[in-house]
């Protein structure tokens, strides 16, 4: 059996593919903002979507930076 290729390196990115999936939810909310219909489900949804897209990219970051000056408890394997 052959191994499929791997991803191009702009979609294996985290902090692309992170930042990509949060600013998509912020256009959700801004779509939904801007036709009028912002209180209810899908806002809220689109909201917590882009909130929690950007409290995950932080982690990513500083787990990122905690490899990167060797600290003992970071996360192994993060490509810079």
């Amino acid at each position: 059996m052959v191994d499929p290729p791997p991803l191009p390196r702009r979609l294996s990115d985290m902090a692309t593919v992170v930042g990509l999936g949060s600013a998509l939810w912020a256009l959700g909310a801004l779509g939904l903002l801007v036709t009028g219909r912002a209180p209810g489900l899908p806002f809220a949804t689109c909201v917590a979507g882009a909130l929690l897209g950007g409290v995950g990219w932080g982690i990513f970051r500083w787990q990122r930076a905690a490899a990167r000056r060797g600290s003992r408890g970071a996360q192994q394997g993060l490509d810079d």
